[in-house]
């Protein structure tokens, strides 16, 4: 940085499958959120992700793996999105309950690595 009093947000999208006006709002109103209840974002951390001991890795939070923690945990903290009308809740509630349907459509598929472990030659 230039600037001694210069700040750095980086923001990932969490996969490129996503929908990123839906993404983008959303962490909007959940920075919105943490500003206004003032909830600490936790340390910078200044090291390269990639080279950090697995002891030391261990203790960074993490992000869901999975589509099925991340809509278990939009369950379970969702109001801050319902703030100044930008998410209703029949809408995040139909969004849960589509991402849901492809859950159990992606669980009663079998994937091509069964096929080559069971059914081939």
């Amino acid at each position: 940085m230039s600037s001694p009093n210069g700040r750095r947000v980086e923001v990932r999208f969490p996969d490129p499958t996503t929908n990123s006006y839906l993404a983008f709002a959303a962490m909007l109103l959940a920075g919105l959120d943490g500003v206004q209840n003032k909830i600490h974002p936790g340390d910078p951390i200044d090291k390269n992700m990639y080279d950090l001991p697995p002891e030391e890795a261990a203790k960074v939070p993490h992000v869901c793996a999975s589509l099925e923690q991340a809509l278990d945990c939009l369950r379970d903290d969702h109001a801050f999105l319902t703030k100044g009308g930008v998410f209703s809740d029949d809408f995040l509630e139909s969004y849960m309950t589509l991402k849901e349907e492809e859950l159990t459509r992606f669980r009663m598929t079998t994937h091509p690595v069964e096929f080559d472990m069971y059914y081939s030659s």
